[in-house]
């Protein structure tokens, strides 16, 4: 039996969501044809108006709907702290713990050479002129602990030096409510290596 080729369409492109391959995405387009098609509807729509309405802070490239997202036009933020993430879901992640209350700018990414991502893909002009403003003092790297984001950490870390900044790392270390025994031994060096006084 041949797909009608509208249902191939709808496959095809479920495919690009992260993490699904052809048989998730297969079963999701039945699923929405077959079960649920107010919801297909539903998100077709939540798709095209979210498309059209979200755009980049002009100050920190965070996703909004505004030219100024709500945190950069928060007065009450301290502005004298730019904390960098890699993506919009790294700054919700920071913003729910509710101690960190300076400003961001998201990367949209991270540097990897090997694909073809370089510096300015990641608007690292764009961050430099944010972080060189005059307002802000300290420049926070918040980007993951993979290759690439220590990568994209260190690159950031020396251009915002060479511009008399000061730069700091998130910590890493034992999770909190973490047994020493159920730790991987990488977690446990590097906690080591950054330990604090008391």
């Amino acid at each position: 039996m041949k797909t009608p080729s509208s249902l191939a369409f709808l496959t095809e492109s479920l495919r690009v969501l992260p993490g699904i391959g052809p048989k998730s995405a297969q079963r999701m387009a039945y699923h929405l044809l077959q079960h649920d098609r107010a919801g297909a509807l539903q998100l077709s729509r939540a798709l095209v108006q979210a498309t059209e309405a979200i755009q980049h802070c002009a100050m920190c490239n965070t996703f909004t709907e505004r030219a100024i997202c709500e945190t950069c036009e928060d007065a009450e933020r301290d502005a004298a702290l730019l904390c960098v993430v890699e993506t919009p879901t790294d700054q919700l992640m920071i913003e729910q713990t509710l101690t960190f209350k300076g400003l961001y700018f998201v990367l949209m990414g991270r540097l990897s050479p090997l694909d073809g991502i370089g510096p300015k893909d990641i608007h690292l002009e764009k961050l430099i002129a944010r972080a060189t403003d005059g307002i802000v003092t300290e420049v926070v790297l918040a980007t993951n602990f993979t290759n690439e984001g220590e990568a994209t950490a260190h690159y950031i870390s020396e251009t915002m030096k060479a511009r008399g900044l000061k730069v700091s790392r998130l910590a890493r270390g034992v999770p909190v409510g973490g047994e020493l025994e159920y730790v991987d031994a990488g977690t446990i060096a590097r906690a080591m290596l950054d330990r604090r006084d008391t």
